[in-house]
């Protein structure tokens, strides 16, 4: 019932991996995308848990496409926004993020194998909020493109 939006850079990674030193992290990254990280936080606050907020059908649209041609440097420091019917919700850059793209890649190989296809979200800029059906979501990411999306009613 209580859907908001959340821009973020999602980093796609292109070959098995586990334990990869900082120094290696680009070597494991096939491309970057747009992802609305789509929540309900209805759920999340009645379960105290962020899977079944985050990992409906319909949570996480990603695109329009993978871009191959970012460095690990470039794409650490890309204009990431959010708009819905054309106004802006979310402004920021990715080198604002809590943490950085290695930081996630090194800290979350420590614990598990990634495979080819795996995306990993890298956080969001201030202003997430509520959608409602209807809406059109935009997510735009310098040397990316931008993600479109319209909100319809789950039935």
């Amino acid at each position: 019932e209580e859907l908001h939006h959340e821009a973020e850079l999602a980093v796609v990674i292109g070959r098995m991996c586990r334990e990869v030193p900082r120094e290696r992290v680009a070597d494991v990254i096939f491309g970057y995308t747009c992802a609305n990280d789509v929540t309900a936080r209805d759920v999340q606050r009645r379960e105290k848990q962020w899977a079944r907020a985050k990992g409906f059908d319909t949570s996480c649209p990603l695109g329009p496409w993978v871009e191959t041609g970012l460095d690990l440097a470039t794409a650490s420091d890309l204009t990431i926004q959010l708009t819905v019917d054309g106004g802006q919700r979310q402004l920021g850059r990715t080198s604002e993020m809590i943490h950085s793209i290695a930081d996630l890649i090194v800290n979350i190989t420590e614990a598990m194998t990634l495979l080819p296809g795996d995306v990993i979200l890298t956080g969001t800029p201030a202003g997430v909020g509520p959608l409602a059906v209807g809406d059109e979501v935009a997510v735009t990411i310098e040397g990316i493109g931008t993600l479109t999306n319209k909100v319809v009613k789950r039935g």
